[in-house]
């Protein structure tokens, strides 16, 4: 695992300790020996984890942190502050900040390279669905980058995973009015309320009596529904291995007994936040995604949807020698339409078609906006004689009831041309397929409109 790591310290001697232990583990190093040049330095360069020396003239790593937080160019970048200060509400000041993590010095080596690898998997992560978010067209990336997360007013659903009732009843006292927590004292219920239920953090305790807490971990992150949910381990004194390895086994974050409300609640905010934020990203590619194969006016699928499955429909017809049909639309002097009613009546005619049009079909069949006026139906398992009919049964629900159009809910009548073509036993593909049923299309039109046509159907 290679990642760009800087280090922010003014005592030199400080700087070149962490330096020497990240480059043992094949870390890129940058340093910084002030808060100025370690923003800019994170505003300007490309780095995945800041190791941040509390204490330090001038800026210190509090408002240094909550700078970084409060950019969108650098919200997303990891955080550990770095302090001798050992107090909790010195940890709660940070985690208030923003910052992902506190190490108190002397660091421990293991713990520091442990923490680091897991705030690097996530930061890549967390890249990655920038990067695709960033690179898709209408996206509204920056709006969503600078929102804070933090301060939504919905309240958080976690779910604690812990068998003394003692330790779940302090718990819920603290977290009172501050999440939604459900309850479970039995590890292998709690992996299946976890996998059912949209939580955005888990809180796992390692005070099972018969039950590795770990195994819990692992299996969590297995699952597709739950690996990019927060674990928050709350651990016993003394059980550093054990966080080391839940840490290399993705967990996200841990509370030592006796737990603090303070620092319970500022934790559970952070991972909360980062949880939001990537579940925004991931959505906002989800959407593009979807946009980019839909038609925005009709909700129809688009032409480039049906250029790349279409090929997919014809190849699995061929080789499981089924049937398969194509039907082609035109709406008949669409243009006068959009004359007389303008393009707004034009729009509401090509909406309500598309929605009558689906209302006719299938749910496995393919309905497109091929474009303008013309929409494609691709029927899977129908032969051309019932396409046939399937297009005569479209064509005269468009002619026997008029349209809407307009405030007034003034009425016109439109007819629709239709021509339809299969695959043909032997030799054939898809561009055939789709000459056949354009050339039966515009037959339907020179012969008079408002009919269907088939061609070697």
């Amino acid at each position: 695992m290679t990642a760009r790591i800087l280090v922010v310290d003014d005592i030199p001697a400080n700087v070149r300790l962490l330096e020497v232990r990240l480059l043992a583990e094949y870390f890129e190093v940058l340093t910084a020996t002030n808060g100025p040049d370690a923003i800019e330095t994170c505003e300007n360069g490309k780095v995945d984890v800041v190791l941040l020396d509390v204490m330090m003239p001038d800026m210190d790593g509090f408002d240094v942190c909550r700078r970084l937080k409060s950019d969108p160019a650098t919200s997303h970048i990891p955080v550990v502050m770095i302090t001798a200060l050992d107090q909790v509400s010195d940890r709660v000041r940070g985690l208030e900040a923003g910052a992902d993590d506190f190490l108190t010095k002397p660091v421990n080596d293991l713990q520091l390279m442990t923490r680091v690898k897991s705030l690097v998997r996530l930061k890549s992560l967390t890249d990655e669905l920038r990067l695709r978010a960033s690179t898709t067209r209408n996206i509204g990336i920056e709006e969503l980058l600078s929102r804070n997360f933090a301060s939504e007013d919905t309240t958080p659903k976690v779910l604690l995973i812990d068998e003394r009732k003692s330790s779940v009843e302090r718990i819920e006292k603290m977290l009172r009015d501050r999440a939604d927590l459900d309850v479970t004292s039995d590890p292998h219920a709690g992996f299946f309320q976890a996998a059912e239920t949209s939580y955005e953090c888990v809180m796992i305790s390692t005070a099972f009596a018969n039950f590795d807490p770990l195994r819990l971990c692992s299996q969590l992150r297995s699952l597709d529904r739950t690996r990019f949910v927060p674990i928050i381990l709350l651990a016993e004194e003394g059980e550093e291995e054990r966080i080391i390895r839940g840490l290399e086994l993705g967990i996200n974050d841990y509370l030592m007994r006796p737990i603090d409300q303070q620092e319970l609640t500022a934790r559970l905010r952070t991972q909360v936040r980062r949880k939001r934020y990537n579940d925004q990203l991931r959505a906002s590619v989800t959407q593009t995604i979807e946009m980019a194969v839909t038609d925005g006016l009709t909700g129809l699928h688009n032409r480039r949807y049906l250029d790349s499955h279409l090929q997919t429909l014809f190849d699995r017809a061929v080789a499981r020698r089924r049937p398969l049909s194509v039907m082609i639309t035109d709406l008949d002097r669409f243009k006068s339409i959009n004359d007389a009613h303008g393009h707004d009546g034009g729009d509401e005619v090509l909406r309500e078609f598309a929605r009558r049009l689906r209302k006719n079909v299938r749910g496995i069949d393919l309905a497109c906006r091929f474009g303008g006026e013309e929409f494609v139906v691709v029927m899977p398992d129908t032969d051309g004689a019932v396409a046939e009919k399937v297009a005569e049964r479209i064509r005269a629900e468009i002619a026997q009831k008029p349209f809407a159009i307009g405030a007034d809910g003034k009425t016109i009548e439109v007819t629709v041309s239709v021509g339809v073509s299969s695959v043909l036993k032997g030799v054939d593909t898809v561009a055939a397929m789709m000459k056949r049923a354009d050339l039966a299309l515009y037959e339907a039109k020179s012969g008079g409109r408002n009919r269907v046509v088939a061609k070697a159907a």
